[in-house]
């Protein structure tokens, strides 16, 4: 069967952002949200190695990505929440694009064009590589472990709304009992 012939997949990214610089809070799940990651005890994380190894990734993540800054982060049973700074100079796509976020009502179109052979953004390698060596981890212990195929992220749009995700990261744990990931 020829790949033409399959259905494109639309992408779940914002046409008008290029991802490679900006403040991002993501959130990126385990699959079918299966507790892979630890559980939560008395207001406690308690990780599982899948959960230390994770956790430690992000906390060293600056010496695998020189563009991105984990800022603040959680991990929970079955997924991550972090707030991530993408600081790369050059958009692989279009350099010379305007680096803003766009008034309301108005697109700013930044990776969509002719001339665009883009196919990763810094902020989506990263993720990607994050997942990947957790996934090497866990299939070198011999543990099970899957991801959901996406994640969610979100742009930081000024203080006010940074410090409003940076409160919700720190007390996620303390929130579990009533957590939309909870199962």
């Amino acid at each position: 069967m020829e790949n033409s012939t399959l259905p494109k997949r639309k992408s779940p990214r914002a046409a008008w952002l290029d991802y490679n610089d900006g403040n991002y809070f993501v959130t990126v799940c385990t699959k079918d949200k299966v507790h892979y990651f630890g559980e939560v005890v008395e207001d406690t994380m308690r990780f599982t190695p899948i959960g230390t190894f994770l956790d430690n990734e992000l906390r060293s993540n600056a010496f695998h990505h020189p563009d991105v800054l984990v800022r603040c982060f959680v991990v929970m049973p079955n997924h991550f929440h972090a707030i991530v700074k993408v600081t790369s100079e050059v958009s692989p796509c279009n350099a010379d694009a305007p680096r803003r976020v766009p008034t309301r009502g108005e697109r700013l179109l930044i990776r969509v064009g002719a001339n665009c052979q883009c196919a990763n953004t810094v902020l989506s390698s990263f993720i990607g590589q994050l997942k990947g060596a957790v996934t090497r981890f866990a299939r070198r212990e011999a543990l099970a472990f899957a991801w959901q195929p996406r994640y969610h992220d979100h742009l930081i749009r000024g203080p006010h709304d940074g410090n409003r995700i940076a409160e919700y990261i720190e007390h996620n744990v303390m929130n579990w009992a009533t957590d939309c990931f909870r199962l």
